[in-house]
């Protein structure tokens, strides 16, 4: 597999959110909370994409 270009971050979240990564971890089967943020990242980004498109689309 390729090697993916990763940096270093800190984010720091309330007790509520902690608590609600490792859910998702466990849920998703994820390794690690990071993974989490990664993937929900990923998503939102992808839906706020996909809500651009269809808003230029009926310009």
């Amino acid at each position: 597999m390729k090697k993916q270009h990763t940096q270093k971050m800190t984010v720091r979240v309330t007790a509520q959110t902690a608590y609600n990564l490792e859910r998702l971890m466990l849920m998703s089967g994820q390794k690690t909370p990071g993974r989490v943020v990664d993937k929900l990242v990923r998503e939102k980004m992808l839906a706020l994409r996909g809500r651009n498109i269809e808003t230029e689309e009926t310009k």
